[in-house]
């Protein structure tokens, strides 16, 4: 085991991977010089070496500011013999690549009927939290959950991080990865040795029996303090994270629900057809008879994330608004709705 960052465990994957699998290459804008040492280029943070040192530019590929020729042409690698992991830097960046997100990355699988795969992986940063204003602080993650296709998944942790990139390179299919990037700086001791996360697994952060929550990405460390600040008022609060998003792991979350009774739901991405409403859906529809009180939603509200840092803090959920939201779901029942919907 060794004390890795969130960042440095994703360059530990990454060069494992192309250590592995000469058909693993790296491409993306000005990977070969690349600060964080992840992408190709650079000193590593964790250590982990020069990369266009150790594998070349025939495997560590600059390309030009085209997001829409980058994908492309990492889809075209990947139906004949690559693996690429692209870089894509701002996930607000992989708007400009829509169509070829959405009809050969997703498609091409089923269009060839099997006969060719699709064996990429699309690095992305959310940059949220840092003021880099509304063209640069998205979280896309939740509309590309609606194309058929892809793989999705959003680590928060260096652990994590580690293993489910191994898992997605890996994978045949196309997967992209969602890294928040307040979360580049955490550390934890992470396996040495190579592992994988399952795709479509999710970890239980924490047991507890009163409220479950579902954190999503840098929720994760605010409902881990919110829940260390509620078990000092005597609550025992379990909490979910998905890790993967597509494929979702449906049983733990209705299994830790059905449990608790109780769900409040945690992500940074916008309220309207976001992650947090699509299990909310999935919860009340398989088991509505076992909850105990309504389902509470702490998400980012929708409308553009303002430049002024004292504007910005307030959009995402924190320790206190998800502590907020578990104390009323455990002050609320159904009956108590009903009551007031009726006034």
């Amino acid at each position: 085991m060794s004390v890795m960052t969130y960042l440095g465990a994703i360059g530990a994957a990454q060069r494992e991977a192309m250590e592995a699998d000469e058909r693993v290459i790296i491409m993306g804008e000005d990977v070969e010089a690349n600060v964080y040492g992840t992408t190709g280029g650079g000193k590593s943070r964790s250590s982990e070496g020069d990369f266009l040192q150790m594998f070349g530019k025939k495997r560590i590929r600059n390309t030009p500011i085209s997001e829409e020729g980058i994908v492309g042409a990492a889809a075209g690698a990947a139906m004949t013999g690559l693996r690429p992991i692209v870089d894509l830097s701002y996930s607000s960046f992989l708007y400009m690549a829509m169509d070829q997100f959405v009809n050969q990355v997703a498609k091409n699988r089923y269009m060839f009927g099997g006969q060719a795969s699709m064996p990429v992986v699309f690095r992305s940063a959310m940059f949220y939290g840092l003021n880099t204003g509304a063209h640069h602080s998205d979280r896309p993650y939740p509309m590309f959950m609606n194309v058929p296709g892809l793989k999705i998944i959003a680590p928060a942790s260096p652990s994590d991080a580690k293993g489910l990139l191994r898992a997605a390179i890996d994978s045949d299919d196309p997967v992209l990865t969602f890294e928040a990037v307040l979360l580049w700086g955490l550390k934890e001791e992470v396996d040495d040795n190579e592992y994988r996360i399952p795709l479509g697994k999710a970890r239980t952060v924490r047991e507890g029996t009163d409220v479950t929550i579902v954190a999503i990405s840098g929720s994760v460390p605010e409902a881990i303090l919110a829940a260390q600040d509620l078990e000092d008022e005597g609550v025992s609060v379990e909490i979910i994270d998905p890790r993967t998003l597509v494929p979702l792991d449906t049983r733990a979350i209705l299994e830790s629900t059905a449990k608790t009774g109780r769900l409040v739901i945690a992500e940074p991405a916008h309220r309207t057809c976001g992650a947090a409403a699509e299990i909310s859906a999935l919860v009340a529809e398989e088991i509505f008879d076992a909850l105990r009180a309504p389902i509470v939603r702490v998400t980012a509200p929708d409308m553009q994330i303002p430049f002024s840092p004292s504007l910005e803090k307030q959009m995402y959920p924190t320790r206190a608004t998800i502590g907020d939201a578990v104390r009323r779901v455990l002050d609320s029942a159904p009956q108590r709705l009903a009551a007031e919907i009726s006034r």
